[in-house]
């Protein structure tokens, strides 16, 4: 990494743009479009932030950046001068004026120039990054930058409904951290959590976001120029609703998940619940959702579908819904994994639909055959388009980035070539046991590859998350992260053709289909777990290095995912040799030599004993347990928790009888000096 220590001279100016800078000179997330690296500044008397004539928005701003410098024990009274100032420099050009940004040194001077608020506090976020180290001892690398993002919509969408509902505090951590990024859309997703006065059942206790606590992180949002699109289901995903009585009729197929369109009241419900979210959000955006409605023509409109065919039923139903809603004045995001199958029906929409709506187009894995024909059924029938990408932590120990990473390059970057004017990067948490920390690597590479022209460079946000994000000078969260990474792709390209999936945690190694998954994965095991403990290794260097490393709780989401993945392995293998032993000691039962009869006890406690095989699986799923409720309360409700802890003392449950079991056959030794039929105990024979 290149670093211009202050006196030292320079040979020739370095002039870099964002595609060159993977890997070199200064770690910055999202990285600006061009760069020029200048002398560093200690900043051994701090720093004297300069905002003269500021309006409100740039206060903010300003006061914004000192609570960050101040967290980083930086003094803000005197010093080196950092100034905030709403004007153009010559070198502003047309495009940078929306939420473009300058910044130059000169003497004893970093100044941050913008055409507006937006510009200003973008510019603030990159000065924070530009801060190295803490105290007295931080270091200010200066350097002019111009810089300005390649899509105008940056956003993030948080699944709120499938278990996981944060905290309003966790929510507001979330809008910093997005700003901080230069993120400028938040869009929670709702099924059935977000409050409705007019449909009181639709909310569960505790696990509901009432609308005080909506327009609460609406007001708190707008400081840091993010927007906040409310996702509510208008067509499909809507179980939790329909499984109530008085919404049964609207189901397409009985306690389904999609609204039937032959239903006048599915449209009053339609149009209720957004007219109500038209007035807790007053952004210019509400998410109609829309996907995977996969029931429809199943039930009430087979008839309608069989004659017309899917797709028209689809298009004329999101017809409906956007003619009825053009009274609340917004544009209407849906998905576009249904309408993207009839591009000719899409092309032929009315000119009244296209230009009151924007078609997210998604897929949330790599496509070797590129991303194309997900965007241009819309692009083509000229109509706004965004993209979705996907961070793959759903239903996994830990987020496979693997998939996110050149999920998230590639469909960004092929979709501004064909025209998209924003990313929608999502959170899925499909079986509920998804941590919120587990998803800030995947976030911060959504927000450089929708800031960046082109394609993002993996290997340059790589290099830059653990120190701009965590402020690990060593680089080993990093490495952390690219060994969970490994562990994944090991899983991956096994013939189980898996990753670190939650089923694979949760499978019994005894039963019928973990035996199965064990003889697909077994020889991988050692070198899993190695790249596991690895990981785990790395965090608490990191953290002895530096105590003081900002964002601890995803570092314990790291640790803990790291665990639960190591947990995989040992599982599997401890059953080997559980099974083994067992055979072994079965097998020597009748035998009348002595050392042969001490042999079976020796194995059976090697199975069952205080530091027994059997208690490390028990220990392993309880500690486990525990580190993940604490996880778990760091970011959301207790609303659902009790869900997924039931799996964890199921198990634990699993363990100890299986104890009890072992336990029953020591004494039936001791007693007799036989034991039971290995198949009597459930203990799997020995692999072949």
């Amino acid at each position: 990494m290149l670093r211009h220590r202050s006196g030292v001279s320079l040979v020739g100016i370095l002039v870099l743009t964002a595609a060159s800078m993977s890997g070199q000179s200064l770690k910055l997330i999202p990285m600006p479009r061009e760069v020029r690296v200048q002398a560093d500044q200690p900043l051994t008397r701090g720093v004297r932030i300069l905002c003269a004539s500021c309006d409100a928005d740039d206060q903010f701003a300003a006061d914004d950046l000192a609570d960050t410098l101040k967290q980083r024990g930086i003094g803000t009274s005197g010093g080196f001068s950092i100034e905030l100032t709403r004007r153009t420099p010559a070198n502003f050009t047309a495009e940078m004026k929306p939420e473009g940004y300058t910044i130059s040194a000169a003497g004893s001077t970093l100044t941050v120039a913008a055409a507006t608020a937006e510009g200003v506090f973008y510019g603030a976020q990159t000065v924070k990054q530009l801060i190295e180290g803490s105290g007295s001892q931080a270091v200010l690398h200066t350097a002019a930058i111009r810089d300005w993002p390649a899509l105008r919509y940056r956003g993030l969408d948080d699944d709120l409904s499938r278990g996981p509902v944060p905290t309003l505090d966790f929510q507001k951590k979330q809008i910093r951290v997005l700003a901080a990024y230069k993120v400028n859309i938040y869009s929670p997703y709702f099924e059935h959590t977000m409050q409705y006065i007019g449909h009181p059942l639709m909310g569960p206790p505790g696990g509901t976001v009432t609308q005080a606590q909506a327009r609460e992180l609406v007001a708190y949002a707008a400081h840091y120029h993010v927007t906040i699109i409310p996702e509510q289901e208008a067509f499909g995903h809507l179980h939790y609703l329909l499984n109530w009585e008085q919404y049964a009729p609207l189901s397409e197929t009985p306690h389904g998940q999609v609204l039937a369109p032959s239903q006048p009241e599915a449209m009053k419900l339609t149009h209720d619940m957004f007219t109500e979210l038209a007035a807790v959000y007053p952004g210019p955006f509400l998410h109609l959702g829309a996907d995977e409605t996969v029931e429809l023509g199943k039930g009430q409109t087979k008839a309608a579908v069989d004659r017309d065919g899917l797709g028209k039923v689809y298009l004329d139903t999101m017809q409906k819904i956007v003619a009825d809603l053009q009274p609340l004045h917004r544009k209407l995001l849906f998905w576009g994994d249904i309408a993207m199958h009839d591009p000719d029906l899409v092309k032929q929409l009315p000119a009244s639909f296209k230009q009151a709506t924007i078609a997210v187009s998604w897929e949330y894995n790599p496509q070797p055959k590129g991303f194309a024909r997900f965007i241009t059924p819309f692009t083509n029938a000229g109509m706004e388009t965004w993209v979705g990408t996907g961070i793959n932590n759903w239903s996994r120990v830990y987020p496979n980035w693997n998939n996110a990473f050149a999920n998230i390059q590639q469909f960004t970057a092929q979709g501004q070539q064909l025209g998209i004017t924003g990313a929608l990067n999502t959170i899925w948490d499909d079986d509920g046991e998804a941590l919120a920390n587990n998803n800030w690597y995947g976030i911060l590479f959504g927000a450089e590859a929708a800031w960046h022209k082109g394609e993002a460079s993996i290997p340059g946000f790589q290099a830059s998350y653990g120190e701009v994000f965590h402020g690990d000078a060593t680089g080993k969260i990093d490495a952390a992260q690219k060994e969970l990474m490994v562990a994944h792709q090991l899983l991956h390209d096994s013939p189980l053709k898996t990753d670190g999936s939650d089923l694979v945690f949760w499978i019994d190694p005894w039963s019928f289909d973990g035996q199965r998954e064990a003889g697909q994965i077994r020889s991988l095991l050692p070198e899993i777990r190695l790249h596991a403990e690895r990981a785990i290794t790395l965090v608490a260097e990191a953290r002895n290095a530096n105590p003081n490393l900002r964002e601890q709780d995803a570092l314990d989401a790291l640790d803990l995912g790291a665990r639960r993945m190591d947990l995989i392995g040992l599982k599997f293998q401890i059953s080997d040799e559980i099974a083994a032993s067992y055979a072994h000691a079965y097998a020597l039962q009748g035998s009348k030599n002595k050392d042969d009869r001490a042999d079976v006890g020796r194995e059976l406690g090697n199975i069952n004993a205080v530091n027994g095989k059997l208690q490390d699986l028990r220990n392993g799923y309880s500690l486990i347990r525990d580190l993940y409720e604490a996880a778990w309360l760091k970011s959301n409700r207790p609303y659902f928790l009790r869900n997924n802890l039931e799996r964890y003392d199921i198990t634990i449950q699993l363990w100890l009888q299986r104890i009890d079991k072992v336990r029953a056959a020591q004494r039936q030794w001791s007693n007799s000096q036989n034991i039971p039929a290995a198949a009597d105990l459930g203990i799997p024979a020995v692999a072949r």
